[in-house]
């Protein structure tokens, strides 16, 4: 990933509420016929050390050729987004001043690089959809368990999946949120980004979320 300096975000702990507000992570492995992708939720675990890289775990259909087809010994490469959106230049005081703007797109995320390692173990298999199930069940007036299902049926949706998981042992977060830009520029764009009357309801969320990272992340900011 093209990194300058002013865009890298190292502090773990920003990474990893990165990757817990968007858990749905495009995993990136080498098969027999190439690269493939595929869009996973996945469920970060923080080592034994908690400012450590962490632990990626989750689960894929057996019928998903990426635990049975992939070429061992080299890395995955999973992919968390975070808030994005378009920056007109038409935000900037400097627009006015010199005219010498162009459009860009702001957005941060996080690149985790490790080796996938496949469980086959019902017992595994169960107490990840288990964790997963409860960790997004959570804010539900009656959150929905594994258990409320019939244990044959269960045990027979168990038996389509696979676990997987991911030691990670490389990190990388971008997020590239106007640090460049002059604080009038910074601070025009916080305003048109949260002027806008997005019809639509995600585009109007990821509008006020960058406003907000451009005001707290400003050059010299942490």
């Amino acid at each position: 990933m093209y990194l300058p300096a002013h865009f890298a975000e190292t502090r773990i702990d920003v990474l990893h509420a990165l990757m817990r507000a968007h858990p749905l992570a495009t995993i990136i492995t080498l098969s027999s016929s190439g690269l493939v992708a595929n869009h996973i939720p996945l469920q970060l675990q923080e080592g034994g050390d908690a400012q450590g890289p962490g632990i990626l775990r989750g689960h894929v259909a057996r019928a998903n050729p990426i635990w049975s087809d992939r070429v061992e010994g080299v890395e995955a490469l999973v992919v968390f987004q975070g808030a994005q959106h378009y920056i007109s230049p038409n935000w900037y005081a400097s627009k006015k001043e010199t005219g010498k703007v162009v459009p860009t797109w702001n957005y941060c995320c996080v690149h985790a690089h490790g080796h996938l390692q496949i469980h086959q173990d019902a017992a595994w298999i169960r107490e990840q959809v288990g964790a997963l199930t409860a960790r997004h069940e959570a804010g539900m007036p009656r959150p929905w368990a594994v258990q409320d299902a019939p244990a044959d049926y269960v045990q027979s949706m168990l038996g389509l999946i696979v676990g997987i998981e991911m030691a990670i042992t490389r990190i990388t977060g971008k997020w590239k949120v106007s640090q460049n830009q002059p604080a009038a520029n910074r601070a025009g764009a916080i305003d048109g980004l949260g002027g806008r009357n997005e019809a639509d309801a995600a585009d109007a969320a990821n509008a006020l979320a960058m406003a907000e990272l451009i005001r707290r992340h400003g050059p010299g900011q942490k």
